[in-house]
């Protein structure tokens, strides 16, 4: 809550399993219509995954750790 318009995409793996976390503040959810569920889903296909979430807080699994990099720039495309 001390930080403003916050836009966070994690990824990692861990044991041949791929996760992504994303998590967006409550300023950018209003002002810019963004929805981290919504998101999510749209990326989690370049991890061969899916997921979903909330709007300020979603989660995805896959197993192409190869796509994180293009998950992440997919991402950065909704800003």
């Amino acid at each position: 809550k001390e930080i403003e318009s916050v836009f966070i995409v994690l990824g990692g793996e861990y044991k041949g399993k791929v996760l992504l976390a994303m998590v967006i503040s409550d300023d950018l959810i209003s002002s810019r219509s963004l929805n981290a569920a919504e998101i999510i889903r749209e990326i989690a296909p370049e991890i061969n995954g899916g997921g979903g979430g909330q709007p300020f807080f979603a989660t995805a699994g896959g197993s192409n750790v190869n796509g994180i990099p293009v998950a992440f720039k997919k991402a950065l495309s909704f800003l």
